[in-house]
């Protein structure tokens, strides 16, 4: 009989990490009143969310750091099985990672910092790997529209193991005026929920994927139905927003909404702390690594909608009305979307009706 693998038993157990992070948040919120000596304040309401945002009269900046978590052992792997180093790749996603989040609060990125932690100097041997770690994030970058202003890279010995690097970033946007500001407090019953569509599993889950390749005869080789090897389907780069979001506010678009699709999967969904039902009609279907993820685990369809994006990395609310222009949009920036539902009031929970699937509210979030 197959023996499950689940995401808490790769050693990422939300149930233990969550309550600390909630502790962390309790604490850190008594520090706002020292933004007062500077005349600043917080929005409160983007406390613990994807991005911070603080203001002083009619000046708003958005702050953000994130990691890229384990998907460059990944490259690694690859590397010694293909000779070719993906670290473009990683560069890309890690960007992404932190560029994607910053946005949601309706920032326009404006500089971004790196942080490239080894565990010894000798991982910077390999020319290629770092070349293409190096020329990835300044592509990267230009693709967000944000400028690399420089970064930390701490030799870390008896931390990190000298074969491998962790990888992760700041960034600081301006929120060009107050109508551009995105919290919950925009949503409204009624808002349909544009779901667009990821280009694989992006960033999150890798520690579960990492799991299944370690379990399979040929690992990361192991080819699937569609031709990509596992590892190849593992390492597609991550859609950035930024300009999207960019040309949606430019055409008058009002956004109420933005939930970055990371961890904890389509429950990200219900993000905003109000008491509304997302009432999920229609999703993408998802890629093959996602299905081929599920068939080697033994993973219902509930654990895995809960644990990765299953092809949908992205959820934009608007009016009703909005709904076609923005796709529109979406559609000419070479993106694809779904009107996928809407809100209405209610418990907090998000109900995908495909999948006969509901999230409810969870002190773990």
């Amino acid at each position: 009989m197959r023996k499950k693998i689940t995401y808490a038993s790769t050693g990422d157990n939300y149930k233990i990490k969550d309550p600390i992070k909630n502790l962390a948040l309790k604490e850190a919120a008594k520090t706002s009143k020292n933004l007062l000596k500077h005349n600043f304040c917080e929005i409160e309401i983007s406390r613990g969310g994807s991005s911070y945002v603080i203001k002083k009269d009619d000046l708003y900046l958005a702050f953000v750091v994130e990691g890229l978590g384990t998907k460059n052992l990944v490259a690694d792997a690859m590397e010694e099985l293909t000779g070719q180093s993906f670290y473009e790749v990683i560069a890309h996603d890690t960007v992404a990672t932190i560029i994607n989040d910053l946005i949601t609060v309706g920032a326009t990125p404006l500089v971004i910092h790196a942080y490239w932690a080894f565990g010894d100097n000798q991982f910077l041997k390999n020319e290629k790997r770092m070349t293409a770690l190096i020329y990835g994030w300044r592509k990267a970058c230009d693709l967000a529209g944000v400028v690399w202003g420089g970064g930390e890279s701490p030799t870390l010995k008896g931390i990190i193991d000298p074969k491998y690097c962790d990888l992760a970033g700041a960034a600081f946007g301006i929120i060009k005026s107050k109508e551009r500001l995105i919290t919950e407090d925009n949503l409204c019953e009624g808002d349909r929920i544009i779901l667009l569509k990821s280009n694989g599993i992006n960033a999150n889950g890798l520690s579960l994927a990492r799991a299944v390749a370690k379990k399979l005869p040929q690992g990361y080789a192991t080819l699937l139905p569609d031709g990509k090897t596992f590892g190849q389907a593992l390492l597609q780069k991550t859609n950035i927003y930024s300009q999207l979001l960019e040309e949606l506010f430019c055409s008058g678009i009002k956004i109420h909404y933005v939930s970055n699709i990371t961890g904890h999967g389509l429950r990200k969904i219900m993000r905003a702390k109000k008491n509304f039902t997302y009432v999920i009609e229609k999703i993408f279907p998802p890629q093959e690594v996602f299905l081929f993820i599920q068939k080697q685990t033994g993973l219902s369809d509930f654990e895995m909608y809960q644990t990765f994006n299953m092809g949908m990395d992205y959820a934009l609310f608007l009016e009703e009305k909005q709904v076609k222009k923005a796709q529109n949009i979406i559609k000419r920036l070479g993106f694809e979307s779904l009107d996928a539902g809407y809100l209405k009031k209610g418990k907090r929970q998000v109900i995908i009706q495909p999948k006969k699937i509901t999230f409810k509210e969870s002190v773990f979030f």
